[in-house]
């Protein structure tokens, strides 16, 4: 495609046609172009990647206002990224303008790059499933001496005399707004994929400091959150049906919660978590969060026993704590937790956690089993 458009000259028509006409970025297997049109003094591919912001720089054909970027890739993946459009030595972001593909987060938006064969999944798009409803769920907290305003998801057709299964999720508004989650969960229960469940959506202002100390979140899960959600609602009393996830931060608090209590969860889907392994590693972290998640897998690592529960690992190939994930799964597989790991070829993004959220919890349910 590319080829052809250098063979004759780039008047500004021809320029306009090949940006109407094509998709961006350029995808083959194994590679991907992106391409900028307009004037600059440089312009850069900004992809947050390996725990930082990575910089590729185009290159522009000569007396042209083109700008192109061939980078080799892994087939069936994704990442995002900026566009670093510089002008008199000073550079400004930009949203791809030739990429209509975004991802959200807490941050903002981001362009998305879709490598070769990647399709998302359709499980987590639109298919006219009946829809679950969201509602407000106050929880009177003893533990955070505070009222702290949770959501709950119940499944279509909900009934107030059905015995359901419990998933708490953190950062359960962030999962609904940036990964897909309410419409995910409809659609897997519609097809029987998951059995109908309630889904505790937990939100918390202060993630840095509540999630990587997990003390005292843990028991605001257990003492106080489990049983408001107990109270109002008619919940399975097996462990095997109470299930905690979580990303980053989530995914930590959700082993730390699974650890100080054993018995009262049977499953765990961690993604992406910002778990320290190798304590070589916090020199490269200064912040104390990830001391204070040290001490958490250090404690792990020393129990003369580990709770009995599933455990569902993911992480991205992408991130910069990748390696630290997958040794996260060999260790608790060692110590007998029911373990299965999954990586996809993507970064510390909500579509990489949406893409393996179908998987955590058909494993971590057993739902191929119950």
């Amino acid at each position: 495609m590319v080829r052809q458009l250098l063979g004759k000259p780039l008047t500004p028509a021809r320029l306009k046609q090949f940006s109407r006409s094509h998709v961006f970025p350029l995808t083959a297997p194994g590679l991907v172009t992106f391409v900028w049109i307009g004037e600059a003094d440089h312009v850069r591919l900004l992809r947050w990647i390996l725990g930082g912001v990575d910089r590729k720089e185009f290159q522009r054909v000569a007396n042209t206002p083109l700008w192109l970027l061939t980078l080799p890739v892994t087939d069936g993946g994704r990442f995002e990224y900026k566009l670093g459009v510089e002008h008199n030595g000073h550079e400004d972001w930009h949203l791809d303008p030739l990429n209509t593909a975004r991802a959200g987060d807490p941050y903002g938006e981001n362009s998305v790059c879709r490598t070769y064969g990647y399709s998302q999944p359709e499980w987590s798009m639109p298919q006219g499933s009946p829809a679950g409803a969201i509602q407000p769920f106050p929880v009177n907290s003893s533990v955070f001496e505070e009222t702290r305003e949770e959501q709950v998801y119940l499944p279509a057709d909900y009934d107030s005399q059905r015995v359901y299964p419990l998933l708490v999720i953190h950062d359960g508004a962030d999962f609904i707004t940036y990964a897909d989650l309410a419409t995910s969960l409809d659609n897997l229960i519609a097809s029987g994929t998951i059995p109908p469940i309630i889904a505790a959506l937990v939100q918390t202002r202060d993630r840095l400091g509540e999630y990587s100390r997990g003390h005292r979140h843990a028991r605001y899960v257990v003492n106080d959150l489990l049983p408001h959600l107990q109270a109002s609602f008619r919940l399975s009393e097996r462990s095997e049906d109470r299930i905690l996830l979580g990303a980053s931060l989530g995914a930590v608090a959700s082993l730390a919660t699974v650890f100080r209590y054993p018995g009262v969860f049977g499953g765990a889907v961690l993604q992406s978590g910002s778990f320290i392994l190798d304590e070589g590693k916090l020199e490269g972290r200064p912040h104390p969060v990830f001391r204070k998640v040290a001490r958490l897998v250090k404690a792990v690592r020393r129990a003369p026993s580990m709770p009995s529960f599933r455990a569902f690992v993911s992480s991205g190939e992408l991130e910069g704590l990748a390696s630290e994930n997958e040794a996260l799964a060999k260790l608790l597989q060692e110590n007998g937790v029911s373990v299965l790991f999954k990586s996809a070829w993507d970064g510390h993004h909500w579509h990489n956690w949406r893409d393996q959220l179908r998987d955590g919890l058909v494993w971590t349910l057993d739902s191929e089993n119950s």
